[in-house]
């Protein structure tokens, strides 16, 4: 191996261990930019010594996994694994998320923006304590306000929702006839949006 390429890729493997530093002490997703800006680096070169970490991972089958939101990354187990840690973190289902508050944050990451009164007439009953919920854990926010009468507050998932769920865009939720126990709101999740969809004061 030439000297050149040699030094090339001992300084590649030196950015990707601190990469994994990061990471690992972060906890949180961190962003590209963040990352590229510490390592005084082009963000595009970082996303691609990214894209090389996560595929050593794979390759090497490593209880770990890069994953990433809207280019910002974050170490995750494996999905293969969930049943062992599920295990030893011992989590009370009284800590999970209840029925009540899955179907709000379906009919959220399905027809958002959506406003609070939307919410509850889909799923006929009131959504308050839910959806405060949904916000507390920081998996929804609010996205601004309708212009019109009242100026209601419109709702949305963040990125710590993607991340929980293990998507990296919106783009890659299933189709909502996935979820079957959601058929008594699945009709009104598939037709067509409502009058949400227009302007949003931020």
């Amino acid at each position: 191996m030439e000297p050149m390429l040699v030094e090339e890729n001992i300084e590649r493997a030196k950015f990707k261990s601190i990469i994994e530093s990061l990471l690992f002490a972060w906890a949180e997703p961190l962003s590209l930019y963040k990352i590229a800006k510490i390592l005084e680096l082009k963000p595009q070169t970082v996303e691609q010594l990214l894209e090389e970490m996560k595929c050593e991972y794979k390759t090497h089958q490593r209880g770990l996994q890069i994953v990433e939101a809207n280019k910002h990354y974050q170490f995750s187990t494996l999905k293969e694994n969930y049943i062992y840690v599920e295990q030893l973190c011992a989590t009370s289902k009284s800590k999970g998320l209840s029925n009540s508050a899955l179907e709000v944050l379906a009919i959220i990451a399905y027809k958002q923006p959506i406003t609070k009164l939307d919410m509850e007439q889909i799923r006929g009953v009131n959504s308050e304590g839910p959806l405060q919920n949904l916000i507390e854990r920081e998996l929804v926010e609010v996205k601004g306000k309708l212009e019109k009468i009242g100026r209601p507050q419109i709702y949305g998932t963040t990125d710590i929702f993607l991340k929980s769920f293990g998507f990296r865009t919106l783009s890659d939720l299933p189709e909502i006839e996935a979820f079957s126990g959601f058929k008594e709101i699945n009709s009104d999740l598939i037709g067509d949006k409502n009058d949400t969809d227009s302007a949003v004061e931020r």
